[in-house]
C-alpha cells in the first residue's frame, strides 16, 4: 500500500516547492518558471507573490522581464491571464489551447447569433497585424463587420481563441494601464508550440505543487483526463495516499519536509496559484476559511498562513503617507502568531511602499467566522 501523507506533511512539501518555507535566491524569470506561472489578472499581485517568495525581491527586475520580454502576461491555465516567461508562454497556452476554445463555446456563441468563432478571431488577428489594440477598440473595429453584434462578445471571442499577450505598461510596477493586445507571435517573434508536451507540464505542476492526484492536476490546468497521463508517467512517479485514501504522485526526488517542521507566517497574493490549484485544498484550508474567502465574483482574497495554514485575510492601503495593513484573521490568533505577522507584515508595508518613509501600521479586525472569539 502506499505510504500515508499526513495534511501537516502534504502543506510542507507544497510550501517547500512553493519557495515559501525559505526565500529562495534565483532570478526573477527562473523563479516564475520553477511555479509554472503566476496567476495575474491584477497588475501587482505578482509581484506581492514573488515579494514572499525570494529573498532581495527586486520589482524592477520584474518589470524589466516584461518589457524586454522574457516574462508574458496571457491567459493560460484555467482561462485566466497569468504571468509566464517567454518560452512557458508558447508552451502552455498551446496545452490550454482546448479549454479557451470551450469556453467560446459555452460562453459566447449565444451572444454570436451563429456567425463562426473562428472568423472573428482571424478578422482580429488581422486588425492586430497592423497595431496592437485594447479590448474595447478591438471590439468596436470588429463591429465595423459585425454591427449586429455587441463588442464584447466579439473580442472576447478573440481573446479566448487567439494567444493575446497584455503588453507593458500593463503589469509594471508602479506604473500600469488598461490592457493593450497583441498576438503572442508578433510580440515575442515565433508561434505557440505545435506539439506541446502534456507530460512535461504535469511533471511540473507535480514539482511544483505535488503531491498530487489527477483531479488536482485537472483543477490547476483546467484540462482533462489527466489521469491517462499520469498513468502514462507511472514508473518514474512515486506514489502516496492521503488521509482520505486518495492516490497522490509525486516526482522521486522532490522535497518532502518533516510534518514537524516549523514554518514561518507568510502574506500570499490575491489570486495566488496555491490556494487555486488543488481540487482537495485541505492541505492549506479548512471548509470554513475556504467558504469565508469564496466571493460571488469569483475574486480571490490576498491571504497569510500561519504554521502551514491559511488563517485569515489581508488588505494593505498605501495610498496615503501613513500606510495601513489590515489583517482579518478566521479565528483567534496567539500572540506569537500576531507578533510574526506584525513584524512580517511591516516589511511587506515596507515594500509596498518602496521603502517611503512614514507610519506603517499593522492592524487586526475581529475574526471573520462566526463564533469566533475576538483578538486581544
Amino acid at each position: 500500500m502506499p505510504a500515508l501523507l499526513t495534511r501537516p506533511a502534504l502543506s510542507r512539501a507544497l510550501l517547500a516547492r512553493q519557495l515559501l518555507v525559505e526565500r529562495a535566491r534565483m532570478p526573477v524569470r527562473d523563479a516564475v518558471e520553477h511555479l509554472v506561472g503566476i496567476q495575474a489578472q491584477a497588475p501587482r499581485p505578482p509581484y506581492f507573490a514573488l515579494w514572499s517568495r525570494l529573498a532581495d525581491f527586486d520589482p524592477q527586475e520584474l518589470s524589466l522581464q516584461l518589457e524586454g520580454r522574457g516574462l508574458v502576461r496571457l491567459s493560460t491555465m484555467r482561462g485566466t491571464v497569468h504571468l509566464v516567461s517567454d518560452r512557458d508562454a508558447l508552451e502552455l497556452r498551446a496545452l490550454t489551447q482546448p479549454l479557451h476554445e470551450s469556453a467560446v463555446r459555452t460562453n459566447f456563441a449565444k451572444q454570436l447569433g451563429g456567425e463562426d468563432p473562428w472568423q472573428v478571431a482571424e478578422a482580429a488577428r488581422e486588425l492586430l497585424a497592423k497595431r496592437p489594440l485594447t479590448g474595447s477598440e478591438l471590439g468596436s473595429r470588429l463591429q465595423e463587420r459585425w454591427p449586429h453584434l455587441e463588442a464584447r462578445p466579439l473580442w472576447m471571442t478573440a481573446r479566448y481563441l487567439l494567444p493575446l499577450v497584455q503588453l507593458p505598461p500593463r503589469g509594471l510596477w508602479g506604473r500600469s494601464g488598461q490592457p493593450v493586445l497583441d498576438t503572442v507571435e508578433r510580440w515575442l517573434g515565433r508561434p505557440p508550440a505545435a506539439e506541446p508536451g502534456v507530460e512535461t507540464m504535469v511533471l511540473r505542476y507535480l514539482g511544483a505543487f505535488g503531491p498530487a492526484s489527477a483531479r488536482d492536476a485537472q483543477t490547476w490546468s483546467g484540462l482533462t483526463r489527466l489521469g491517462e497521463v499520469l498513468e502514462r508517467l507511472r514508473p518514474q512517479l512515486r506514489a502516496f495516499r492521503d488521509e482520505a485514501g486518495r492516490e497522490l504522485f509525486d516526482l522521486p526526488d522532490a522535497p518532502r519536509p518533516d510534518p514537524e517542521l516549523p514554518l514561518p507566517v507568510r502574506f500570499l497574493a490575491e489570486y495566488d496559484n496555491i490556494v487555486l490549484s488543488h481540487a482537495d485544498r485541505s492541505r492549506l484550508l479548512d471548509e470554513p476559511a475556504r467558504r469565508a474567502m469564496a466571493s460571488r465574483n469569483g475574486q480571490v482574497p490576498a491571504a497569510f498562513l500561519v504554521d502551514g495554514r491559511v488563517r485569515g485575510m489581508w488588505k494593505a492601503d498605501t495610498s496615503r503617507k501613513a500606510a495601513r495593513l489590515t489583517l482579518t484573521p478566521f479565528e483567534h490568533l496567539d500572540e506569537e502568531a500576531e507578533q510574526a505577522l506584525t513584524e512580517e507584515g511591516q516589511r511587506l508595508l515596507a515594500f509596498a511602499t518602496d521603502g517611503r518613509p512614514g507610519p506603517h501600521t499593522v492592524t487586526f479586525t475581529a475574526p471573520a467566522l462566526p463564533g469566533a472569539t475576538s483578538p486581544r
